[in-house]
């Protein structure tokens, strides 16, 4: 997270109920979450070798913390998808295909892809009142993640994401059509951190605004 979570916790008096974390990767927020109390946590990770590493951290803190995981892809439908595999333990790992990434961080190099099974954040089953902040990290294909997550977003406070104003991957979201396709649902950008302020992505964190 380019954005310290315990800053965002202090500076918006964040009242995090549970954590949704889609593109979880093998969960490195964990402690994090645990170090400010936020005991419901769902994780999301499509990879399964990464997932398995998931497990296995999660299981470290199992008698801290709640929670619920799934070893699928997010977006705005029902199917199998190819996801394209990179070398940096999947961290850059994407439905979408690199396009200047490959120039940015040419050290990450994409190497195999794999066949996931994707379905709607809408259609997992869990107690969405346990659950108010979204993390998702999906390169550039978070828009279509909340496309499918029409109904859980009513519940939700607080997003944090990946964003970008160039593409990174072919075809993904720019930070002006997230916020204005999170604007319906109420949420304003209050922060936004690119990376080393000069490459094309970086992190955002949106409110919902309830006035």
């Amino acid at each position: 997270m380019l954005i310290n979570f315990d800053y965002l916790k202090t500076c918006y008096d964040l009242k995090i109920k549970g954590v949704i974390h889609i593109g979880a990767n093998n969960g490195q927020e964990i402690s994090d979450y645990v170090s400010d109390n936020v005991k419901n946590l769902l994780f999301v990770e499509p990879i399964p070798t990464v997932y398995e590493k998931l497990l296995e951290n999660i299981n470290l803190y199992s008698d801290k913390i709640d929670v619920i995981s799934y070893n699928i892809a997010l977006g705005n439908d029902i199917k199998d998808v190819d996801f394209t595999i990179s070398s940096n333990n999947g961290m850059s790992s994407s439905i979408l295909k690199p396009n200047l990434h490959l120039s940015l961080h040419p050290e990450v190099v994409f190497t195999n892809t794999i066949t996931v099974p994707m379905d709607k954040l809408d259609n997992l089953k869990f107690d969405r009142s346990n659950y108010n902040f979204i993390n998702i990290d999906v390169q550039g294909f978070e828009l279509e993640v909340f496309k499918g997550a029409f109904e859980t977003l009513s519940g939700i406070d607080y997003i944090y994401t990946e964003v970008n104003n160039d593409y990174v991957y072919f075809n993904n979201t720019l930070v002006n059509e997230l916020d204005e396709y999170l604007q319906k649902f109420g949420f304003l950008r209050v922060e936004t951190k690119w990376f080393e302020d000069t490459y094309p992505w970086g992190d955002a964190f949106y409110v919902k605004s309830y006035g």
